[in-house]
């Protein structure tokens, strides 16, 4: 099997049924969504112990951050993930100058900051959100880990949401799935270096990304990418971006959000 970080590809109903010990699945349709909940119980198995959601769309290229109903879903399962309350931090994982892997740097352009000089909203019970992007650690010289220990010592969050591009062994799925987790950043790869989760950090680290490639056939050293590649990076950061405020600003609608985020 090809390299996945999609947990319901590995436990989910395309596999055999029973087939890990310590592992609930749920799937349900709300209008075109199909959302599917994979609970991890026990540690050993392919992808960390934990709580995986995934919303599957007709495709991300074809919404927006106006696309409400996609939003209000996503939202809710995100926010089901995170601490009810307190200052959240959002990091944007991935290299801006490749397409394929600028999901995360594209979404903190569409994150709401309300923390910081000139950031206050002068509203009622907003939380306090901070969100940037740390770029490539081999450019910066220093490991993603201390980057964001160190900015999570700066800014004292409750919670960490890191936003990644994924990858996925369906071709069909690239573009068109949303996953969340509250694993932190597992990639499926052992020796990729993002791994960001709550014993390295000490908070609790939720994981949000899009599939955007998947190994070839031919070589795990070529990848393939969705064909409306620049429209999947463009579309689903603002999803992303509209259902983190949505997640993290409840008492403001998705309209006020996408209003008040483009006025940054």
């Amino acid at each position: 099997m090809r390299s996945t970080d999609m947990a319901d590809e590995l436990f989910g109903a395309r596999q055999e049924a029973g087939s890990a010990a310590g592992v609930r699945l749920a799937t349900m349709r709300q209008g075109g969504v199909v959302v599917t909940r994979v609970e991890i119980a026990r540690d050993g198995l392919a992808r960390p112990r934990g709580r995986y959601v995934t919303l599957e769309t007709p495709s991300v290229s074809l919404l927006d951050e106006r696309d409400n109903t996609v939003i209000e879903l996503a939202a809710a399962e995100l926010a089901a993930l995170l601490p009810p309350e307190g200052p959240v931090l959002v990091l944007g994982i991935g290299n801006r100058q490749v397409t394929a892997d600028a999901l995360g740097p594209r979404t903190v352009q569409h994150v709401l900051v309300t923390m910081g000089a000139g950031h206050g909203l002068p509203i009622r019970g907003i939380r306090p959100v901070a969100a940037m992007a740390p770029g490539v650690s081999q450019a910066a010289g220093i490991s993603l880990q201390a980057l964001a220990g160190a900015l999570v010592q700066a800014v004292r969050p409750t919670a960490l949401i890191c936003v990644d591009s994924l990858c996925s062994s369906e071709p069909e799925r690239l573009g068109r799935t949303i996953q969340f987790s509250d694993t932190g950043l597992a990639p499926a790869s052992p020796d990729n270096p993002r791994h960001l989760d709550a014993a390295a950090l000490g908070l609790p680290v939720i994981a949000a990304g899009i599939p955007t490639l998947m190994e070839a056939e031919e070589s795990k050293d070529l990848v393939v990418t969705p064909r409306a590649l620049d429209s999947v990076i463009a579309h689903g950061a603002a999803l992303l971006g509209a259902s983190i405020n949505r997640a993290l600003q409840p008492r403001l609608t998705v309209n006020q959000l996408c209003w008040l985020s483009s006025q940054a």
